[in-house]
């Protein structure tokens, strides 16, 4: 009888180490999600901090009467630089540059449009 009560009980948590493996394989698109969601952040984040470097550069080579454009898109991530667009509004002493920067996307389907920043500096005489 004690043998056929271990065999019972050896087949039993055999069996608990499968429903272990199915549980975490049905937690695991749940975990890849949370990971989607906390990269496309840090995507939106970084588009946002290069965009506002973006608008500083531009500003101040406008100010310096050098055009912003260039330098506008040369301070922005090679990878981010084609969604990269530039426009000047000069203002009395002033140039303000507006950078708007396209958001990329990891996931297809998902739009954050564009992050916008702006920088204001005096124009050199």
């Amino acid at each position: 009888m004690p043998y056929r009560q271990s065999r019972h009980l050896r087949n039993r948590r055999d069996r608990d180490r499968g429903q272990a493996a199915l549980e975490y394989l049905g937690f695991l698109p749940v975990l890849l999600i949370v990971a989607m969601a906390a990269v496309q952040l840090g995507l939106i984040a970084y588009t946002a901090q290069q965009a506002g470097t973006a608008a500083r550069a531009g500003a101040r080579s406008a100010s310096l009467d050098e055009g912003a454009g260039a330098a506008c898109t040369a301070a922005v991530s090679a990878w981010l630089a084609d969604g990269t667009d530039c426009g000047v509004a000069e203002g009395g002493d002033e140039v303000t540059v507006t950078a708007t920067v396209d958001i990329p996307s990891i996931v297809p389907g998902w739009d954050f449009g564009p992050a916008r920043k702006s920088a204001t500096m005096p124009i050199d005489h």
